[in-house]
């Protein structure tokens, strides 16, 4: 009778050790899925476990890769993982779709190129909610909560373009000018800069503004067509790389002999027809300074250290040498 008793008494008891042992074990999950969740939200302090991934607005453009190279080397000597991805051509909404897989993918960073849309927008403050911070490159994506942006003032290259059409011109004729895609954000601010130097001068007047979408071929297309409706035109700009050689293309097509060109970037070819006198001259970008200043910007920040907020990388200008000796070309 008394071992009854006992077994009556026992089993309430073994049934609350039970329950205990039951919620101790829900407890201590449900404290190391919290803790699992604040490292997601708390940034890594870098190391070989960094991963960082770098979206470019298109996958082979050489600027891209000049871009990639830079970021590469710096992220070598951190024992960072740099994975590179980006569009074939140019596709804003494969870009909005590869920000979104990348924090998907739980990347420890992400490189990207400002866009100026909304939707990217709330990606890059998702990834920032999530503890991954958002380098803008190339160009700014400055109402997003984005950690920093390095990169060429866009706008301020675009004034500078300007300044030097109307001192080469005399602040006065008619301009063709070509960019890469009105879709594009850097081309837009350049546009905005360069017109808002040429509004002062109200003998210079821009005829045209035409779109190349990042290819050689289309520039001459849209710079010849432009040539035919415009025969006055005396000056034409291209705000992308391969917008020069394009409009280079066209005028020799039309034997445009008094056509002055101005560029964008360094192209070998760019430069050796700025050494023949066929390009008046060209701005030149530091996309490998890019890619390098990022990386580091995001190792001081993995280390505890908060980057300044904008970082603009150099640009000068590479013309035609009017000097007696004819060197070669003059970098300002």
């Amino acid at each position: 009778m008394s071992n009854r008793k006992w077994t009556f008494i026992l089993i309430p008891v073994l049934l609350l050790f039970g329950w205990l042992l039951f919620q101790f074990t829900l407890s201590s999950f449900q404290i190391h899925q919290f803790a699992e969740q604040l490292k997601t939200v708390s940034p890594k302090d870098g190391g070989p476990d960094t991963k960082v991934v770098l979206i470019s607005q298109e996958l082979d453009n050489y600027y891209w890769r000049s871009i990639e190279q830079g970021a590469r080397k710096e992220a070598k000597q951190y024992g960072m993982r740099l994975d590179y991805i980006g569009p074939d051509r140019i596709n804003p909404s494969e870009q909005i779709k590869l920000l979104d897989k990348a924090i998907a993918s739980k990347a420890d960073a992400i490189l990207v190129q400002g866009i100026n849309d909304p939707e990217y927008r709330r990606l890059i403050n998702k990834a920032a909610g999530l503890g991954i911070p958002v380098i803008t490159i190339d160009t700014d994506e400055p109402d997003s909560r984005r950690l920093a942006y390095v990169g060429t003032d866009n706008e301020g290259a675009g004034k500078q373009m300007g300044v030097l059409l109307a001192k080469t011109s005399g602040e006065h004729g008619d301009i063709g000018v070509m960019i890469s895609n009105e879709r594009v954000e850097n081309q837009r601010l350049r546009l905005a800069g360069f017109r808002s130097v040429i509004s002062r001068y109200p003998n210079l007047h821009i005829v045209e503004i035409r779109s190349s979408n990042i290819s050689r071929l289309q520039a001459a297309q849209q710079a010849q067509n432009m040539l035919t409706r415009y025969p006055q035109i005396r000056y034409m700009v291209g705000f992308s790389a391969l917008d020069g050689l394009g409009i280079l293309e066209a005028s020799e097509r039309r034997g445009a002999q008094s056509l002055q060109i101005f560029a964008f970037d360094d192209m070998a070819e760019t430069l050796k027809a700025i050494q023949d006198r066929k390009i008046e001259l060209t701005i030149v970008q530091q996309p490998e300074e890019m890619g390098a200043k990022a990386i580091k910007l995001l190792n001081d920040y993995l280390k505890g250290r908060h980057p300044q907020e904008l970082t603009y990388t150099r640009v000068y200008e590479v013309q035609v040498d009017t000097s007696d000796d004819k060197s070669g070309d003059d970098r300002r």
